[in-house]
């Protein structure tokens, strides 16, 4: 039987962590860890939750002790696992704490790195990755970049809101002409005639370099996707609007590419799924994260060799980040060990 394990880590971050929706300056994860009550390997996996999904860390939590006593302990493989989950769904990231527990073990017990046991090359020795920005007032953004040293970082992306979109950008745009930009509204505008009235002062910026923009809309506002394809000037990604299941033909008609996160996917297999399914729909794939430790952002770096963008910052903007599972140098990324070892 094997033996499973939640702790809450209270998280501490950097600045005030400001999207779209919603602001932070402390995030409350989960920790999870499963071994066989004889002994041997421990699996490790964190969920970190995420309000936009419904998700708190005391739902979590009740249910994860739901599941302990339904009798996860006697899952011991992978098929098992996805059997029993199946007819007791838990939250997504929830969901992808458990099944990356259970597939670090099992890689553990078959000697194999996780992404072999996966089946699947290793990640890159450095992946790059993009550096956020949360919404703030336009005269902080000087400070903030040279506090955070944000321009060692090849990719930025931008978070912002209807109401302060222009005059961000317009700042950054002025600290970094020419820098690529990914530029997240996280739903903010309501339809599609508002984005597009906005869109147009933001194209007008000087040294505006725009790679893509990440779900200016309501992801239940199909046909104000269908109005923006093709005509944006640069690609729109899916984020809110794939979670752990879609529709890609329909999402193929909204979007340019998708924006896939493990944690709202739900788990390694169904994470390779969409990442596929994104892929035979000619889509453009990126990897996503939630605010996370680097054990998070480790297991989303086992996946990485099939995303063509990677935003996987989330552990950086922790004060002091628990693990140390991978180490960031010039905006790339190295995942330390074939495991993770807490």
């Amino acid at each position: 039987m094997l033996v499973w394990s939640l702790t809450p880590l209270t998280l501490p971050l950097r600045y005030t962590w400001k999207i779209s929706r919603n602001a932070a300056d402390v995030k409350t994860n989960l920790l999870l860890h499963v071994l066989d009550e004889a002994g041997g390997p421990i699996g490790w996996g964190e969920a970190a939750p995420n309000v936009r999904y419904g998700e708190t860390p005391e739902a979590l939590q009740a249910e994860f002790e739901a599941l302990v006593a339904a009798g996860l302990g006697h899952c011991r493989s992978l098929p098992e696992l996805t059997e029993f989950l199946s007819v007791r769904p838990p939250a997504h990231a929830l969901r992808f704490a458990l099944e990356s527990a259970l597939v670090h073990w099992e890689a553990a017990r078959a000697g194999q790195s996780v992404a072999a046991w996966l089946g699947l090359p290793p990640p890159a020795a450095a992946v790059p990755t993009a550096a956020s920005l949360p919404i703030m007032e336009p005269g902080a953004v000087a400070a903030f970049v040279r506090e955070h040293n944000i321009g060692r970082f090849p990719l930025l992306k931008i978070k912002v809101n209807r109401e302060g979109a222009v005059d961000l950008l317009r700042e950054v745009t002025r600290l970094f002409p020419g820098r690529d930009l990914l530029i997240d509204g996280n739903e903010a505008w309501s339809d599609a005639d508002s984005f597009a009235r906005d869109w147009e002062s933001i194209r007008a910026l000087p040294g505006l370099q725009v790679r893509l923009v990440e779900q200016p809309l309501p992801a239940n506002q199909a046909e104000g996707y269908w109005a923006l394809k093709g005509k944006v000037g640069c690609p729109v990604f899916a984020d809110e609007s794939v979670t752990d299941v879609a529709d890609f033909a329909e999402i193929a008609r909204q979007f340019d590419g998708v924006n896939m996160k493990l944690m709202k996917a739900g788990g390694y297999l169904n994470g390779l799924r969409i990442l596929r399914e994104t892929r035979a729909h000619s889509l453009q794939t990126m990897l996503g994260c939630m605010v996370e430790t680097s054990l998070g952002i480790w297991s989303a770096l086992q996946v990485s060799s099939l995303a063509g963008i990677c935003d996987l910052d989330g552990f950086l903007i922790l004060q002091n980040e628990p693990f140390e599972l991978v180490g960031e140098e010039q905006g790339f990324l190295r995942p330390y060990g074939e495991q993770p070892a807490l």
